[in-house]
């Protein structure tokens, strides 16, 4: 392995693009654990901290140790960044002939079937002159784009409506049969994904296909060698989800928009079908109707007693049924038709499976409900078993990374919810200078979280330390309800005492565009919840300041925790000690780990739930965190910013950079 050693090296391939002899040594070492890995077919669960740059870590010896490589990353925006950048530089840097590929899920991909549809109807009512623009500038792309992915079409927003008329998904997709299938930009992805050396996929993408097997990667995992999960924190919910099943009212009315438009198409003479669809649609509209609220989840024993509920779901199945027989009897008319009538035989035998499932200890039915949709689900308890068995299928080499996978340096958490047991396990800290670049601020005299004024004395605690950070703040918060309520305190405080720092909210805009925001504005405070805890890199000194409202102890009503706490309590286990307590430790190190991105970056860290200082768990959760030096004092922060600011005025007039000062907290 010295080749990578030397590659690493001070005057190696790749310093120029890694700064400081620590972060070069641990890629190093990474870097040769993983070449090991790979070499022998093994299984490696690897928690490298921010800044330890684990990316070039395992891209090194994957690029030059060859075979096939599936590489699997928490979001769509990393896969970019892969994809354009990443893997680009060490390619180069390596001078390797290695081909690479970006495989997403179809609904990424403009669908020339479903496009050429949207624009021979003239039916469909769009929201706004707004999404008929949108309709022929994806017209245009459609036929000069390479890979018709709808991330190259920047001015047609991610969420506009408009994608869903013109995109696939693997209900509405016609497959071979499609008179577009020799066009297909899906299919195109899925053959250069299949020559390629190293396959660039999401989570989802990957789970979706374990499980469906149709999004492309059933025909590439059998061949691959190695495959890389960064982000894998995020795995156990992921498969989760996928593992299940799951039926939502979402699907149900876009097979009612899809078999409206066939109709029109290919059936206008057959009047029954427009009439059974719009019974089946009012019937979907009305399922949802029957729980009040969004955002709620509810085990299936709790919703089987609201009558409403009970009653609108059988109609709706009595309404599907019908649709079945009279799709069945008009399949033969189209494509698009006899899709249609799969779909909703599927569909069909999905609620029924879940309203006839019997509750067993390896599964649990629960129902939640969105802004408009509604859905039913069935999830398992432990995906550990599961997914063991795909580990086991074939030899090939297993790589989990992340800069949140352990509690104090422990992985027996992932390594037992994963299925894990046998796999090799290694943690390489953040190199950067923690105990001078952050402060960790609990503050006192703060009341339990669950006390209804909470919020209230959150915001109280933490004005003096936005006045002392001026701004330039993170504020996030467990939930959407705590978000909206920081936001009104600070937006009605700031007006009162006069405060001009930007308030920005989760929801105004994209995230991207709210970053972008921010970092523009110098001074802002975003107030956020899950979307910001992580996947969110700003770095300097817009960013000075992270305050967590609680410890992010996710709630004991969420019927999949419960009878996963359930489950491992009748085993004779701590729950709380062995599940729920190293989920909240990981989260928790995923919001500290906005605040320090880079060797330059100074901040503080408030935590403001009591529970970290007077519950005996503490220790273990503030001890997970990166060595920061702790206070509980007030003054202590504001000397921080104090010298943060005097330090910034002395390298700004006069580019030298002075040595950090140190204090007792």
């Amino acid at each position: 392995m010295s080749d990578l050693a030397t590659i690493f090296s001070e005057n190696g391939l790749l310093a120029h693009t890694i700064p400081g002899y620590r972060v070069r040594t641990q890629q190093s070492q990474m870097a040769q654990v993983i070449a090991h890995i790979i070499e022998h077919h093994g299984v490696l669960i690897a928690e490298a901290g921010t800044g330890t740059g684990k990316t070039f870590a395992y891209l090194v010896p994957t690029l030059l140790m060859g075979g096939k490589v599936i590489l699997s990353t928490g979001t769509k925006t990393l896969q970019d960044q892969l994809f354009n950048r990443d893997i680009p530089t060490i390619r180069a840097a390596l001078k390797i002939p290695v081909t690479v590929a970006l495989l997403k899920g179809r609904a990424n991909y403009i669908c020339h079937y479903h496009l050429e549809k949207t624009l021979q109807s003239d039916h469909l009512n769009f929201a706004s002159r707004e999404e008929v623009k949108y309709l022929g500038l994806i017209e245009r792309y459609a036929k000069s784009s390479y890979h018709g992915d709808k991330s190259g079409l920047s001015k047609v927003p991610e969420n506009a409506a408009i994608w869903q008329y013109v995109t696939s998904t693997r209900d509405n997709c016609l497959g071979s049969e499609c008179p577009n299938y020799k066009q297909c930009f899906v299919m195109e992805a899925r053959k250069r994904a299949l020559s390629a050396d190293m396959v660039v996929v999401n989570h989802h993408l990957f789970f979706a296909d374990v499980m469906l097997r149709d999004e492309g990667l059933s025909e590439l995992l059998p061949a691959c060698n190695t495959v890389i999960f960064d982000e894998a924190h995020q795995l156990p919910e992921v498969a989760s989800l996928f593992f299940g099943e799951s039926v939502s009212t979402s699907q149900l009315l876009e097979l009612a928009r899809d078999t409206e438009m066939e109709a029109l198409l290919n059936a206008k003479d057959f009047t029954p079908l427009p009439e059974a669809v719009a019974a089946m649609e009012k019937a979907t509209r009305d399922l949802r109707l029957t729980i009040a609220g969004e955002n709620t989840r509810l085990p299936s024993a709790a919703v089987m007693q609201n009558p409403d509920f009970k009653d609108t779901l059988a109609l709706l199945q009595e309404k599907l049924m019908l649709l079945v027989s009279l799709l069945e009897n008009q399949a033969v008319r189209s494509q698009g038709l006899e899709n249609c009538w799969r779909r909703a035989t599927a569909l069909h035998a999905s609620i029924k499976r879940w309203c006839e499932q019997i509750e067993n200890e390896g599964y649990v039915r629960w129902v939640e409900t969105f802004n408009h949709a509604l859905q039913l689900n069935a999830t398992p308890l432990s995906i550990a078993e599961i997914f063991n068995k795909q580990l086991n299928a074939s030899p090939r080499a297993w790589i989990f990374t992340s800069a949140t996978l352990a509690v104090k340096n422990d992985f027996s958490h992932y390594q037992h919810a994963m299925g894990l047991g046998a796999a090799q396990s290694i943690c390489w800290s953040s190199p950067f200078d923690f105990p001078n670049q952050a402060l960790l601020y609990v503050p006192t005299h703060l009341p339990h979280p669950n006390n209804r004024s909470y919020s209230e004395c959150v915001v109280k605690a933490a004005l003096p330390v936005l006045r002392a950070s001026r701004g330039r703040a993170f504020f996030l918060c467990t939930s959407l309800r705590a978000m909206q309520q920081v936001y009104e305190l600070l937006q009605a405080t700031f007006g009162q005492e006069q405060l001009d720092y930007p308030l920005l909210l989760q929801g105004q805009g994209s995230r991207s565009t709210m970053l972008d925001r921010f970092r523009e504005l110098g001074n802002a405070i975003l107030i956020g919840s899950q979307s910001f805890w992580e996947g969110v890199d700003v770095r300097g000194e817009a960013l000075s300041l992270v305050i967590i409202d609680k410890l992010p102890f996710a709630s004991p009503d969420d019927p999949v925790l419960s009878a996963r706490i359930e489950k491992i309590n009748k085993e004779g286990h701590n729950a709380f000690m062995e599940y729920q307590l190293p989920r909240a430790i990981i989260s928790l190190k995923q919001g500290a780990g906005r605040l320090i991105r880079d060797e330059k970056d100074r901040g503080v860290l408030m935590i403001c739930d009591p529970r970290l200082i007077t519950q005996s768990y503490g220790k273990r959760i503030w001890q997970s965190l990166p060595p920061m030096k702790r206070t509980r004092n007030l003054a202590d922060v504001e000397i921080f910013f104090a010298e943060k600011s005097n330090q910034s005025n002395l390298e700004e007039a006069t580019g030298l950079n002075q040595v950090k000062g140190s204090y007792n907290c």
